[in-house]
């Protein structure tokens, strides 16, 4: 660690609330698959911000559009309309076969517009407030008390009770516990199609069907919380097209805005003029010039560039580099995912964490997630060469931790 490294670490410590383990690691800039801390070590990159750098570093093209809306107007506020704003809503309903859209901040903010909506559709149809929400164990919706409500993990849970009432926990891609827990007040059940945090594990097809069936008999809004696993990182603009079960409610983000902070939720027309009406939800900053802007080029950019049918091009290549692994050393239990979402699960003899950390030290970035699994979320633009450098790097950390 380098002295420029150690002053700025102890800057921001001095005055941050501490709330995240950071890596000794500052990074200051980056060009596509690389990033470049500042004594200027190069990082290849296979965590994307979480998830959220589909370009990789410094795409010149959406750079250029960003800077040129900052020199234009950047907020104006929900009282008055405004072009990038009805650009980026054309096209999110294009992309997600959805007809309504409502923009937030965040992924977390998108979560709560969804419950919201839910709640509303549920209380004009009834007449009652006593609605219930299921949810899946081992998932991740959110830090917000509402994402939180429905997040089946208790780490995350236990120290913040009482959180939002009405919410039970049935096990993804056990369709049994999820009709066991339907009751007549269940107003929406909602799970994520590739479960991230929770591990990388896929739903499967005959899950997708089942919920989708119980959700048109009973009456129940379907929402997929495609946060992480949206916006082509699986093969398709959205996971759930390609199981050909479609929501009620979409939940977007990460990736939506390219580095700038936005995420939306997505609803049918049925929903739409069933639920929220003009003063039930508001954002001061949610869907202002500059991040839709970011909105807008960012689901372009996807499109113009195929990146979706990219990452199923490529995905075959990246997981032949993952199965190398999983054969190569005993305690890769196994590799699991879709498309650039993959994940390897881990022996518990050996940390997914430390095997990140050591990572890092030798110039690849990776990510941890549940069930001792390391997470590879690389950006979109990723190809057979940086698969190959990632098997490189790894399979020497691995190796040392074999010995």
């Amino acid at each position: 660690m380098g002295e420029k490294t150690t002053e700025l670490m102890a800057k921001a410590d001095e005055h941050l609330i501490r709330v995240y383990n950071r890596f000794p690691v500052a990074f200051a800039g980056g060009k596509g698959m690389m990033l470049v801390d500042v004594e200027g070590k190069e990082y290849l990159d296979f965590a994307s911000g979480i998830g959220v750098n589909a370009f990789g570093a410094n795409d010149e093209e959406f750079t250029d559009a960003i800077c040129d809306q900052v020199k234009r107007v950047c907020h104006t506020s929900n009282l008055y309309y405004h072009e990038p704003l009805a650009e980026a809503a054309q096209r999110l309903s294009e992309v997600s076969g959805l007809d309504k859209v409502f923009f937030t901040n965040s992924g977390a903010e998108a979560i709560e517009g969804a419950l919201k909506t839910a709640k509303r559709y549920y209380y004009n149809r009834t007449g009652k407030n006593d609605d219930e929400v299921i949810a899946m164990r081992n998932s991740f919706h959110g830090r917000t008390v509402g994402s939180l409500s429905v997040t089946g993990t208790d780490a995350y849970r236990n120290p913040f009770y009482p959180l939002m009432g009405g919410v039970s926990f049935a096990d993804f891609n056990d369709l049994s516990s999820v009709e066991a827990a339907v009751t007549d007040r269940t107003c929406a059940i909602i799970f994520e199609p590739l479960q991230g945090e929770g591990g990388i594990h896929p739903a499967t097809q005959e899950f997708m069907d089942g919920v989708r069936k119980l959700c048109d008999e009973k009456n129940i809004l379907l929402i997929f919380d495609e946060i992480q696993c949206g916006l082509g990182r699986t093969g398709s603009f959205y996971t759930f097209q390609q199981y050909g079960v479609k929501p009620d409610i979409l939940t977007t983000a990460k990736a939506l805005g390219g580095g700038l902070p936005v995420g939306a939720f997505v609803v049918t027309e049925q929903v739409a003029a069933n639920s929220l009406k003009p003063g039930d939800h508001g954002s001061t900053y949610g869907g202002n010039p500059l991040c839709t802007r970011a909105v807008a080029e960012s689901l372009r950019l996807l499109s113009e560039r195929n990146l979706p049918g990219h990452v199923k091009e490529t995905a075959p290549y990246f997981e032949e580099k993952l199965e190398e692994l999983t054969r190569k050393f005993s305690f890769v239990k196994e590799y699991r995912g879709m498309g650039y979402m993959q994940g390897l699960e881990l022996d518990a003899a050996v940390s997914a964490g430390a095997v990140v950390k050591e990572a890092l030290s030798r110039g690849l970035i990776l990510l941890t997630a549940e069930g001792n699994v390391v997470r590879m979320l690389p950006p979109l633009i990723a190809q057979k060469a940086d698969f190959d450098r990632m098997e490189e790097i790894l399979s020497g950390v691995l190796a040392d931790f074999a010995k």
